[in-house]
């Protein structure tokens, strides 16, 4: 699914295009996605000048004067710009018509995203307030996740993809970020001392923003808000390489299930 560097790329890419343009019409094609598109949306939306695309976690926010459209793109869903007229495909759910004459089109394969719109301070919807601080704030540092770790027996993989304790780490840079860092996946996160979590810390920022750099990771069907795949699948070092040789000893990379989810590593180079 795309994860925070996707969904940062995606609203750098969309953000010039709506930054200050007004909606002229929204067109709803299926409005039964993870949560129903709410018919307000259809309703206050059209008349609107779009005055902010923000990101929080993986949620993109649409501001407007009346309020903010609050979307997530779910497991493999995306947004591009394409011009009127352009044939919608089976998937393409939502068109949001602008007045400079494009359209921001979501498509959804699976309908695991959601539109949804809130005349409220988002950061107060159910969906966002309960979330921790962003990665690439100065909150996040060693001495934060080393406090929040404290006696807890959950494996540190887990532990940081854990949207209440920081946002936005999900499976690819997780994995990423404990190999570069040299943490085993499966070590309890409170037997990991503040000094491997200050590197920790400084390895997941760095890994991120390498990510958004090269436009995020493709791995099967995610593309950019330009339509261009991303390209730090060809950096990463553990993810997806079970078998194959580590990087930096040429011992196998691991791969075994943590959390639920896939994980991956060098049983040598992580402790």
């Amino acid at each position: 699914m795309p994860e925070l560097p996707e969904v940062e790329t995606t609203r750098r890419g969309i953000a010039p295009h709506l930054t200050g343009r007004t909606v002229r019409a929204v067109v709803v094609r299926q409005r039964r996605l993870r949560w129903p598109v709410p018919e307000a949306l259809d309703a206050t939306l059209p008349g609107q000048r779009i005055d902010r695309v923000d990101r929080r976690a993986k949620y993109l926010l649409l501001g407007t004067r009346a309020g903010h459209a609050i979307l997530h793109l779910g497991m493999s869903g995306s947004l591009c710009l394409v011009t009127p007229g352009t044939p919608p495909g089976p998937h393409d759910h939502i068109d949001l018509f602008l007045d400079s004459g494009s359209v921001l089109r979501l498509t959804d394969p699976r309908r695991f995203g959601c539109l949804l719109w809130t005349t409220g301070d988002p950061m107060c919807h159910p969906l966002l307030r309960g979330l921790g601080p962003e990665p690439l704030s100065d909150a996040v540092d060693g001495d934060y996740l080393y406090h929040r770790s404290r006696g807890r027996r959950a494996a540190i993989k887990p532990f940081i993809m854990d949207g209440r304790i920081v946002v936005g780490i999900g499976n690819i840079y997780a994995s990423e970020s404990l190999y570069r860092s040299g943490i085993h996946p499966g070590r309890a996160a409170g037997q990991v001392s503040r000094g491997r979590y200050r590197v920790l810390a400084a390895a997941i920022k760095a890994v991120l923003e390498e990510a958004i750099a090269l436009g995020g990771t493709t791995l099967r069907d995610f593309t950019g808000g330009d339509g261009r795949p991303g390209y730090f699948r060809q950096a990463l070092q553990v993810y997806g390489r079970a078998r194959e040789a580590c990087r930096r000893c040429d011992g196998p990379v691991a791969q075994k299930v943590i959390g639920q989810r896939a994980t991956f590593y060098c049983p040598r180079c992580q402790r």
